[in-house]
């Protein structure tokens, strides 16, 4: 029997429908209850569920009972957070209804997915032949370098912005919810 192959393009939305149901339905429990996150924060919880997927990379065994999946999904969506809290600043008080930051995001959502459709052309795809491993750690640099330009006030130099490495991170983590979906079937 023939099995059915994806393209990357078909791969990457299929992880970004998951990414978005669950981001849907705690949109559901919880409302726009992150449009509070002052950008350090948010780079905060980023370095943490990176750092879980390190530490489960290492050990290979988790205590929660939750993989690495989950992690790189909740990179995903909170990368997207980010991006959203670039786009219109933090807030004291939930500002967007639930519609409203679902229409944000698929607005990055589908901005990932251009910008991984053009760097996946011109790099020929060569995230397939890196290990997963690869992907937190160059989401570890991301977030270290997003804390640095938080640090210095953004007055970088030579630097891409804060939303290019939220978008790298995107698709790293989409990368690594690919990869792991594979290694599953």
């Amino acid at each position: 029997m023939v099995k059915d192959t994806l393209t990357t393009q078909q791969q990457f939305e299929k992880a970004m429908a998951e990414c978005r149901s669950l981001f849907e339905k705690k949109l559901h429990d919880y409302g726009a209850s992150w449009r509070i996150l002052r950008p350090s924060s948010l780079t905060d919880q980023l370095l943490i569920k990176a750092k879980r997927i390190r530490s489960l990379e290492i050990k290979k065994e988790t205590w929660v009972g939750e993989g690495i999946t989950p992690e790189f999904i909740a990179l995903v969506n909170y990368g997207i957070v980010g991006l959203v809290q670039l786009d219109k600043g933090f807030v004291d008080e939930v500002d967007l209804s639930n519609e409203e930051a679902m229409e944000a995001y698929d607005k990055f959502a589908k901005e990932a997915l251009e910008l991984m459709l053009k760097k996946n052309h011109d790099y020929d795809e060569a995230w397939r032949n890196m290990r997963v491993s690869s992907y937190t750690d160059l989401i570890l640099t991301k977030i270290q370098r997003i804390k640095e330009m938080e640090n210095s006030c953004e007055d970088t130099w030579v630097s891409e912005g804060i939303d290019s490495n939220y978008m790298d991170i995107i698709n790293y983590a989409v990368f690594g919810v690919i990869k792991l979906t594979e290694e599953e079937a």
